[in-house]
């Protein structure tokens, strides 16, 4: 896990100073070392910051940089970035690629010899060995960026689900900067941070990120996830063009008993924690007392036995609030595999007081207070020797673990006139879940409507519309529209929630926090493998008779304690943030409001104050539209965010 940077420019410029300033900003993704090659016809040169650029690479076409979180391979064998054996390819990468061990002997056995024990190297031989026809040979998380000295061809990459983070941006220069975190590009000469309007719309209004192939900056570009940009260095000047070289398969319902697909789940899953096991540091887990997490735990526990150190690390988030602390069910994981286990409890001043900090380390601003508690459960774990955990994000969107789930559920048995399965399911789901009748019907009439009846409800009860008067549309030239599809079905719903509207966020922020840390974060939900055959399941395998992620507790029964197993009320990493806003710090959140309006430039009208003042004050219904407000202030400060006239 790392922090990457390259320049590519249209003619031999200056490049040491921008590619060593960018990857001072990263410093914070690799502590354990750094690394710059700069790249001039078909010659290449290490610079090292102690020494003077020879004159010949004084002015230079390309240049790569690299900030090392040292976890595979600790040697200085495993530094970047990494030149092959024949010295035509060099690679900056950023993540893991699990399933290294099989494709070095892969090489190995067609003649290929390796210098290393470390991942990269197999990486950087897998391309030049195959080319782009490499990456659906990857089981991992990356990002990376490769330069063909002898084409002078830029290859830049990312994984299936973009746990790995890579952007771009065009300087006035014609310089195409590539870095793992845009704040990199404010060290470059000619950044001037100017807010793309319709990003900021959909994260105001919907609460939406990541999910545009935009950003809230306007001219930085994410690559998306599972593509790659392919650029000739003559051609630097043309706008990279994203090729998707992964796609989520479709297809029927696997057929196969219950049985079989309970078994093959979980030895799916097994396997997945297993390969996310690997580390020459210790590795940790998260646990916040819901299934996925437990279920991490569990198998971690199985797999390297109560004797190893490492797997008896997790670490929690708690809350003094007793309706939002999950300690109960967190003790039961740990009296089942006896985890040491470390707890933080975030507070709602410490929030206020490093806001502005935090925000800088995310690049953009985020959803809800919820953010903070991973924040700091990844600060805690900095303070251990734990260099890697394992956390459960994903598994919510593959298993249908979310509330919404209901409603294609649902909506779907009643377009097929399923009546006596819908009427059934119905009453299970408001019986068994944490959801009433009232919320389930709301849910339904959402799915089955039509798209203008759908907005008169919405309207009606108060929900979210696209034309709030608190937004100045006309001042960020947007057109308000919502920005999400109806998904009518529980597969429809999952693929989006992959794609588009919940894990590129929860992505972002998780790698943005535990990088902030120096701390590499993996996800086994997330294995492509798991991915793709539970997307193939039967929805009868992710809710049936008001019970959710199905599959996840057949698989898990007997290693789960049942406690979790029963669980029903899905939290998380949470914050008691309504509470915190009207009763702990009401004050302090009233003048973040009132600050974050001045701030936004004229975004938010006065219209902004008078609603959150509101919610503060207990006289509408409090939602999570009120820390957007203030956190998108904050980071128009921050950032220095101008808005086009």
């Amino acid at each position: 896990m790392c922090g990457i940077a390259a320049l590519i420019s249209p003619k031999p410029i200056e490049q040491s100073a921008n590619i060593l300033a960018m990857c001072d900003v990263l410093r914070h993704r690799g502590p354990d070392g750094e690394g710059y090659v700069l790249l001039a016809d078909r010659k290449s040169h290490v610079m090292d910051r102690r020494h003077p650029v020879p004159p010949d690479f004084a002015m230079s076409r390309a240049a790569l940089g690299h900030r090392r979180l040292a976890i595979i391979d600790l040697t200085e064998a495993g530094a970047q970035p990494m030149q092959d054996t024949s010295g035509r390819y060099w690679v900056t990468y950023n993540g893991e690629i699990y399933n290294f061990s099989e494709l070095r002997s892969e090489l190995e056995s067609s003649g290929t010899k390796f210098r290393s024990n470390c991942d990269t190297e197999v990486l950087l031989a897998a391309y030049a060995r195959w080319g782009r026809d490499c990456l659906p040979r990857l089981n991992g998380m990356f990002a990376f960026i490769i330069y063909d000295s002898e084409t002078q061809t830029v290859f830049a990459a990312r994984d299936r689900f973009g746990v790995k983070p890579l952007y771009w941006w065009r300087a006035p220069d014609g310089t195409l900067a590539l870095a793992s975190e845009i704040k990199a590009f404010t060290t470059l000469a000619g950044w001037r941070a100017h807010l793309d309007g319709q990003s900021a719309y959909d994260y105001l209004v919907w609460g939406l990120t990541d999910h545009n192939g935009r950003t809230m900056f306007q001219g930085v570009r994410p690559l998306p996830p599972g593509t790659f940009i392919e650029i000739r260095q003559p051609d630097i000047a043309i706008e990279p063009v994203a090729v998707a070289w992964y796609t989520l398969p479709t297809g029927t319902a696997i057929a196969a008993s219950d049985d079989t697909v309970r078994e093959r789940w979980r030895a799916l899953f097994t396997d997945a924690v297993r390969l996310r096991l690997q580390a020459d540091t210790p590795v940790g887990t998260a646990l916040s007392g819901g299934l996925d997490s437990s279920s991490i735990v569990c198998i971690t526990h199985l797999l390297r036995g109560s004797e190893d150190r490492a797997s008896r690390a997790a670490f929690s988030a708690r809350a003094h609030d007793a309706s939002f602390d999950e300690s109960e069910f967190m003790e039961a994981v740990v009296q089942k595999t006896k985890v040491s286990q470390t707890c933080v409890w975030p507070e709602a001043r410490d929030l206020l007081d490093r806001l502005s900090d935090i925000t800088w380390h995310m690049d953009e601003p985020f959803g809800s207070a919820s953010i903070f508690a991973e924040w700091k459960v990844f600060e805690t774990v900095a303070s251990t020797d734990v260099k890697v955990t394992l956390d459960g994000h994903g598994g919510d969107e593959i298993l249908a673990g979310y509330r919404e789930y209901p409603a294609p559920f649902l909506g779907d048995l009643l377009r097929r006139g399923r009546l006596l399965q819908f009427f059934g399911e119905l009453r299970d789901l408001a019986k068994r879940g944490n959801v009433g009748p009232a919320y389930l019907f709301q849910l339904v009439i959402d799915n089955v409507a039509s798209d203008r009846l759908r907005y008169m409800l919405r309207r009606i009860t108060g929900r979210t519309i696209a034309t709030p008067d608190w937004i100045d549309t006309t001042r960020i030239k947007v057109t308000p529209a919502t920005p999400f599809p109806n998904a009518r079905t529980i597969s429809e719903l999952s693929r989006s929630q992959l794609a588009t509207t919940s894990l590129p966020m929860q992505l972002h922020w998780n790698d943005r926090n535990s990088m902030a840390f120096s701390i590499e974060s993996r996800a086994p939900f997330l294995d492509f493998r798991l991915v793709e055959f539970t997307l193939g399941l039967a929805d009868r395998f992710k809710i049936h008779q008001g019970i959710s992620k199905r599959i996840l507790r057949s698989a898990m029964a007997g290693t789960v304690p049942e406690k979790i197993l029963n669980r029903r009320d899905k939290m998380g990493f949470v914050t008691p943030e309504e509470n915190w806003v009207r009763h702990e710090q009401p004050d302090g959140f009233r003048a973040a409001l009132h600050q974050a309006v001045k701030a936004s430039r004229g975004v938010l009208k006065p219209e902004a104050i008078e609603m959150g003042n509101a919610m503060i004050d207990g006289r509408t219904p409090y939602n999570n539209r009120f820390w957007r407000l203030i956190n998108f202030g904050v980071w128009m400060d921050r950032f220095n965010v101008e808005v086009a006239p």
